[in-house]
């Protein structure tokens, strides 16, 4: 009987042992509320501090958190010098949030519907997405926001018609608020490179109905260096990837030649624009061909998208993944090879401990290759409901907003100081 309990004290103790000296790996989570996983890092990665909820494997010269056992493990060391951030790598220049409504009544086949747009301004009935923008800024620290509109409600259901003026008029007023906070703002065509199923430039629209509408765009912002032009979203099962790159030229040129010189284009790929595909189908090489009418790509970034769920669909609460090894490092490898960046226009996750977790880690590796990714846009406020699944409407009460957990935690540059 003694023997047998001696043998369980032994291991017992050779559990405690391993549990202790385990390592979490470059990018993983090694502290923060409640966490009971390893507190140690992988060599070449500090345990640092993002918030209360969240503490993580940061790359850096430091291999432990302060009370880990010194005991580590060496990371493989990188195959490539365009795996290697510089040095000014740290900080993103962007972190926004997506303010939905003028895109509600739009399908993904490109069907929108203008009369089922719902601006999310109180003067139009819909939520105060003006206090949420302000509040974002002064609150969070952000410093961006997108604008989805419906390519039908800009022409007012008139393929190849001109600008509606009232109902530009209306989408101007969310514009307006936006920039009177004093961030950046990106007017995004919510269309998915279609118009009511078809796709421009191969078989739908004319690459010339595109670049006008583009034209009538750019003209009204061409002076107002806080306006970002983010030319399509989510293209998708488009079949010729360069016959598209075609498309985005002629908005590109539309844009430049409508007097918007020198601000940020966002040339989105096949897929859903998704990041990890950017480079596998093609829309990488395609549009690295689109240039400024100069011959330049100065301001020419690519748009791409991930979200965290299973699918990668952005429709389920729970996240599963950080998008690290399979989506955001060989995309800043090829970014770094290349001489290009990206802007991660939409992502997001749910209000659960789970997106908490992946979404701290997605965005840390960012901030750490910032000079190949411009920031994120979360998905999303404005008229989004409270209790929508991937929702970052903030409530109102008593004078004051609170955010959902994702924004508080992982989000909100703020939270992360």
């Amino acid at each position: 009987m003694h023997s047998f309990s001696g043998l369980l004290v032994a291991v017992a103790l050779a559990v405690s042992v391993k549990a202790q000296t385990t390592l979490s790996p470059v990018w993983g989570q090694c502290g923060g509320t409640g966490w009971t996983g390893p507190t140690a890092c992988a060599t070449g990665s500090v345990c640092t501090k993002l918030n209360d909820a969240h503490f993580q494997c940061v790359p850096g010269t430091a291999t432990t958190a302060p009370s880990s056992p010194s005991t580590t493990s060496s990371a493989p060391a990188p195959t490539s010098s365009c795996q290697i951030p510089a040095p000014s790598a740290g900080k993103l220049r962007f972190a926004g949030v997506n303010i939905a409504g003028f895109d509600f009544g739009c399908s993904t086949d490109g069907t929108c519907s203008a009369s089922g747009a719902w601006p999310p301004l109180t003067q139009y009935y819909g939520n105060d997405g003006e206090g949420q923008m302000q509040h974002f800024v002064k609150d969070d620290g952000f410093n961006v926001f997108r604008l989805p509109v419906g390519w039908q409600y800009l022409t007012d259901g008139v393929l190849g018609g001109t600008i509606d003026e009232d109902n530009f008029e209306e989408y101007d007023a969310l514009v307006q608020a936006c920039l009177n906070t004093g961030a950046s703002c990106i007017i995004d065509i919510h269309n998915y490179a279609r118009w009511n199923g078809k796709i421009i430039g191969q078989g739908g629209p004319t690459n010339e109905q595109f670049a006008e509408l583009w034209s009538s765009v750019a003209a009204k912002y061409a002076n107002n260096s806080k306006i970002i032009f983010g030319v399509m979203n989510e293209p998708h099962d488009v079949p010729d990837i360069n016959l598209w790159a075609e498309s985005v030229q002629a908005a590109v040129t539309a844009i430049r030649k409508a007097g918007a010189t020198s601000q940020i284009i966002l040339l989105p790929g096949n897929n859903w624009t998704s990041a990890e595909t950017f480079i596998s189908n093609g829309s990488g090489a395609a549009l690295m061909k689109v240039t400024n009418p100069d011959g330049s790509t100065t301001n020419l970034v690519f748009d791409v998208h991930k979200y965290l769920d299973s699918d990668n669909s952005g429709t389920h609460e729970e996240c599963v993944t950080n998008n690290i090894d399979n989506a955001w490092a060989p995309l800043a490898e090829w970014l770094r090879c290349n001489g290009r960046q990206a802007f991660n226009t939409e992502t997001g996750g749910g209000n659960v401990a789970s997106c908490q977790q992946f979404m701290c880690e997605q965005v840390a590796f960012q901030n750490a290759n910032s000079d190949v990714f411009l920031g994120y846009v979360g998905w999303a406020a404005g008229n989004f409901y409270q209790g929508y699944a991937l929702g970052e409407v903030p409530t109102y009460s008593n004078g004051q907003w609170v955010d959902t957990s994702l924004v508080s935690s992982c989000l909100a540059p703020n939270a992360r100081k």
